[in-house]
């Protein structure tokens, strides 16, 4: 448990890191939002564990675990296909990470109960945010981490 916490904040203050040192280097650039489908701060994440984190946040009954490990197992092989495809221009693979990440992203609600659907938006709505601050160069005032899929 402790080190995949450790793990956790290791990953988050890396990526914050690279979000401030690209943000103090230039402008940012004018691109549809990644949803930091790109995973440019470090490997993708694991499917084990990222069902894991959603079970603890959301209580996943083992069928729905089983179900979104499969998912996210899914997203990662066609990222990573995606992510070595060198003959398809920058722009059209982040408009396709995109795709997979809201396909992903709709799977996982669809197998979700109201409550666990309800919190789910939550986390999409607080992630989102998150990532417009950090793409538009927010206020400095709110130091919280992204909040983990």
């Amino acid at each position: 448990m402790p080190k995949n916490s450790l793990l956790t904040l290791l990953a988050v203050g890396l990526i914050s890191i690279g979000a401030l040192a690209q943000s103090n280097d230039a402008p940012p650039p004018q691109q549809p939002p990644t949803d930091r489908g790109g995973w440019r701060h470090g490997p993708p994440p694991d499917p084990a564990q990222r069902t894991q984190e959603l079970t603890k946040k959301l209580n996943l009954t083992s069928d729905q675990q089983a179900k979104v490990q499969d998912i996210f197992k899914s997203e990662q092989s066609q990222m990573e296909s995606l992510h070595n495809d060198t003959s398809t221009p920058q722009q059209d693979r982040r408009t396709k990470m995109m795709d997979i990440r809201n396909a992903t992203n709709s799977q996982v609600r669809a197998l979700l109960d109201a409550d666990q659907q309800k919190k789910w938006d939550e986390m999409q709505a607080k992630r989102e945010e998150w990532g417009k601050k950090g793409r538009r160069g927010g206020s400095n005032d709110d130091q919280s981490a992204p909040p983990p899929q």
